[in-house]
């Protein structure tokens, strides 16, 4: 464990899981694009399922969603900030 104090989510870590020489995101950017999981079942067989995050979806960084803990506080967090963008370049960006 790391010298910071423990929260609720240490405390429910057991001490044999040693995280402490991980890389935090290391798989986000591929996570985001795609990614697939094999499954091996106990007959032998392997099934391989492929997810893909859904058109527009967005990952929200851990910081982020203290403060945006779903999709409406997002989009309107977004429209307030929509509404402060002027008109001549709002037109110019869009897709």
């Amino acid at each position: 464990m790391t010298k910071r104090t423990k929260g609720k989510a240490d405390a429910e870590i057991l001490p044999e899981y040693d995280f402490s020489g991980g890389t935090r995101g290391k798989h986000a950017r591929q996570y985001q694009r795609g990614h697939a999981v094999k499954i091996h079942k106990t007959d032998g067989t392997t099934v391989i399922q492929h997810f893909k995050l859904e058109e527009g979806a967005v990952v929200l960084a851990p910081d982020v969603r203290e403060y945006f803990s779903d999709a409406d506080s997002v989009n309107q967090a977004l429209r307030t900030l929509i509404g402060l963008i002027p008109q001549k370049r709002r037109r110019t960006t869009g897709k």
